[in-house]
């Protein structure tokens, strides 16, 4: 089985991956561990730059491959925000959720989408980078128990319901994060 260090401490994402790729032959070791790593400063002004800024830190800091993504929610109506600052647009889920909402009070084009980019890199310095995209509306109010971030105000195109409402295995097989986590796993293929 492949090892690779996955270069985040967010629960959700790791148990994501690991739900997702595992099932090619690939184990997931997280920051803890190995000791501990530094998460890098987020200095990228696409997704692309971020995923590849984590993943080289965590590549060279660690001598092993990484595996980092980085993610967040586009809206049209908004020129794209809150874009790669999703994670920043507010202090808590609660708030970015409400300045969202906030923000498209009055707004009728609700368009908006996941985006995901995954980075792989070596110690050496070598990166590959997968993006995947789930598109949707953005709804009046919150909705659901599950997922986390913006998922209770977004709903997949051909579902009626946000992702915090769909079990996890249907959000695990269509997300942003499946489609670049499918997209990576080519990529993965490649190197072993």
């Amino acid at each position: 089985m492949k090892k690779l260090l996955a270069a985040t401490g967010n629960e959700h994402k790791i148990c994501e991956f690991r739900t997702i790729l595992e099932p090619f032959g690939v184990e997931f070791l997280t920051p803890a561990d190995v000791g501990g790593i530094l998460e890098p400063e987020e200095s990228g002004s696409t997704f692309e730059e971020n995923a590849i800024i984590k993943a080289l830190s965590a590549a060279t800091a660690s001598g092993m491959d990484a595996f980092a993504d980085d993610s967040g929610l586009e809206i049209d109506a908004l020129d794209g925000a809150p874009g790669i600052f999703s994670s920043r647009y507010a202090d808590s889920d609660s708030a970015r959720i409400e300045r969202v909402l906030r923000e498209l009070r009055d707004v009728d084009n609700r368009r908006a989408r996941f985006v995901c980019v995954v980075a792989l890199a070596s110690p050496a310095g070598s990166h590959e980078t997968a993006r995947g995209t789930v598109e949707g509306v953005i709804i009046d109010a919150p909705r659901g128990d599950g997922g986390f971030g913006y998922d209770p105000i977004f709903v997949p195109d051909g579902y009626n319901a946000t992702f915090a409402e769909l079990p996890a295995a249907v959000k695990d097989s269509i997300s942003h994060r499946a489609n670049a986590l499918k997209a990576a796993r080519r990529i993965l293929e490649s190197w072993s």
